[in-house]
């Protein structure tokens, strides 16, 4: 029975409660964004193509510059429209000299029929002369009309103002025209507005749109984000766009939904295929709880958090993370509003353990943790022994 008694006394002591720092959990609005790989394209690419074969006598604009519309691109040879045009403006003349031929024959006959000095079959004859004379007229003036149009042609300018791109076609070599690749002479694309392309994954769109379902997020009006991007150097752009295109399908091959924002581009200075980091903001989070990333840990069942019960134990929750707003993190499952949070020292926690709240600092934040102390602890002030006289 003694040693029983002996064994007993000499058990190791239970551990001092864990210092733990903690807030109460509470429900607000929270400010949302989301961020993507974009890039930047045209608002429209026009390819600039020959409509008249010929050859191709000189480029007229510079490489990858601006060019305003109708400013003249490519002149292609107009030697042999120069001549078709020649040989149409005579043959019109020759069919309004036979024209007024005809006429003058007609005129003539009518007052003849009318007094039966000839016959009806001439008066017929005369008056199809006339018409056949009147419509050969028409036919020689939209072959001139026409010719005319082709000559035109020859000088190829821009259909858009826009950046034109490389030239496909170098000088001296023949143009094909209506041809799928010998008619290509170069392309031109609007930048202002200018657009930028990004994709949103299908797992991210699932997860948006059970948060709408569910009342827990809430999006602008339309789904018109404000959008803003980052370029390769960190820097900003000056200027906000907007979210205008949301697809409706998935892509099979990416398992991602196009999505595209529009931009103002007076300068310049986002240029098709440009690589930038898209951010779309203007959604908020509804009645969300908002914690320190840092009270957040990791295990192999997934993220936990730490809250204190009412008895002061430390009691182990699983959690869902959300949206990180920079040191925090919403949570979407896995906590409530009033919930004591444990927000450092959660890893010297035991579940069921007690645990020591330790004051609230004065602006409201968890208090910082005591410094770990060493095997010897400094004598307390006032209790220093003096030395004997």
């Amino acid at each position: 029975m003694l040693a029983a008694c002996g064994a007993k006394d000499n058990a190791p002591p239970a551990p001092p409660p864990a210092p733990v720092s903690v807030m109460k959990a509470t429900a607000q609005d929270v400010p949302v964004s989301y961020e993507f790989i974009g890039q930047v394209a045209g608002f429209r690419d026009v390819e600039v193509r020959a409509r008249v074969g010929g050859i191709l006598q000189k480029r007229l604009y510079t490489e990858g510059r601006l060019v305003k519309a109708g400013e003249p691109l490519f002149q292609i040879d107009p030697a042999p429209f120069v001549t078709e045009v020649d040989q149409s403006r005579a043959a019109l003349a020759v069919q309004k000299a036979q024209l007024t031929r005809a006429e003058l024959d007609y005129k003539r006959i009518v007052p003849l029929f009318a007094e039966n000095a000839v016959s009806q079959k001439d008066r017929d004859d005369a008056l199809s002369a006339y018409e056949s004379a009147k419509a050969a007229v028409n036919q020689a003036q939209a072959k001139l009309s026409q010719d005319q149009i082709n000559l035109g042609y020859t000088k190829v300018t821009a259909p858009i103002t826009g950046m034109a791109s490389k030239e496909t076609v170098s000088e001296g070599n023949l143009i094909v025209a209506n041809s799928a690749e010998g008619s290509l002479l170069t392309t031109v694309s609007q930048i202002d507005p200018i657009y930028v392309n990004f994709s949103i994954s299908d797992n991210d769109a699932l997860r948006y749109r059970t948060q709408i379902a569910n009342g827990q997020l809430v999006v602008p009006q339309g789904e018109k984000y404000q959008v803003t991007v980052q370029l390769s150097d960190g820097s900003n752009y000056s200027r906000t766009g907007w979210m205008n295109f949301t697809d409706n399908i998935i892509d099979t091959t990416t398992g991602t939904i196009r999505a595209r924002a529009t931009f103002k581009n007076p300068d310049g200075h986002l240029l098709p295929g440009q690589f930038v980091r898209v951010h779309l903001e203007g959604a908020h989070l509804k009645d969300a709880i908002v914690i320190p990333q840092r009270a957040v840990l990791s295990t192999q069942q997934g993220n936990i958090v730490f809250t204190v019960t009412p008895d002061g134990k430390a009691a182990p929750r699983p959690v869902e993370k959300g949206q990180e707003i920079g040191d925090n993190v919403a949570i979407l499952k896995g906590l409530k509003s009033g919930d004591t949070v444990i927000v450092d020292g959660a890893v010297k926690a035991k579940p069921g353990q007690p645990v020591k709240i330790l004051p609230a600092r004065s602006d409201g934040k968890p208090a910082a943790l005591p410094p770990a102390t060493g095997t010897a602890a400094a004598p307390a002030a006032g209790n220093e022994k003096k030395p004997a006289n």
